[in-house]
């Protein structure tokens, strides 16, 4: 299938954050499954989610954004739009298996990491970005992680397997390894996070090359952070 919608009049675009750890794993898929030579349009929206062209198609004004073509709308949310991009192009399966059980196990993990993973790297991550953080609640938030996300992903999702209830990566590893890298923002927060973690991370980045460039662009910002709470004692 090519990238042009069913009326053929436009086609689809993926806006994108570049540095943003919620569009990597979409881009991922975009580069594993060769997407832009079907005709997708990687879009850099930094700077345009708050105007009116881009809230006229996403009132949530985030990214990634799944723009299809035509009267299609678009969506939203890093997860949905790994499984429409799975779902519509051949190889799609490798990611995001057509076997409803184990479909059933890597929604679970999106789920989990949109609602239990991913609220607590607010405090800990987004004053890389300029955004106004309380140091205490990072310190909580970095502790919650440890005590209750981080064995969840050890000990459940990573029990068995190399990836998320699976010996090869899928959506649900691109969902939730990304994050991690924001943690490098505060060395000596990362220096606490659990190996096991560290090795997982490792691993996700390196079984989607065709992404590096994207991954490296948030390590390298992590990593250069050098602003209040970048020294900070977990």
């Amino acid at each position: 299938m090519s990238c042009c919608s069913a009326d053929g009049t436009q086609k689809m675009k993926l806006h994108v954050l570049p540095v943003s750890a919620n569009s990597h794993g979409v881009l991922a898929i975009v580069k594993a499954l060769g997407l832009e030579d079907k005709g997708l349009e990687i879009v850099d929206a930094m700077g345009k989610t708050r105007t009116e062209e881009f809230i006229a198609m996403n009132p949530c004004h985030c990214c990634p954004t799944l723009e299809f073509g035509g009267d299609k709308g678009a969506i939203w949310e890093s997860c949905a739009c790994m499984r429409t991009l799975c779902q519509l192009f051949e190889g799609g399966e490798k990611y995001y298996p057509k076997d409803p059980i184990m479909r059933g196990k890597i929604d679970l993990v999106c789920d989990w990491k949109n609602t239990s993973l991913y609220p607590p790297f607010y405090h800990i991550a987004y004053v890389m970005f300029g955004v106004a953080v309380d140091e205490a609640k990072a310190k909580e938030d970095f502790k919650k992680l440890c005590d209750e996300h981080f064995p969840v992903l050890l000990d459940t999702f990573l029990k068995d397997t190399k990836f998320c209830y699976s010996d090869t990566p899928t959506i649900a590893d691109l969902g939730v390894a990304p994050l991690f890298t924001l943690i490098k923002g505060r060395p000596k927060f990362w220096a606490a996070v659990p190996e096991g973690v560290k090795e997982y991370h490792a691993r996700v980045i390196e079984a989607f090359p065709e992404a590096d460039e994207y991954f490296k662009m948030l390590d390298g910002f992590a990593t250069g952070f050098k602003g209040d709470g970048a020294d900070a004692e977990p």
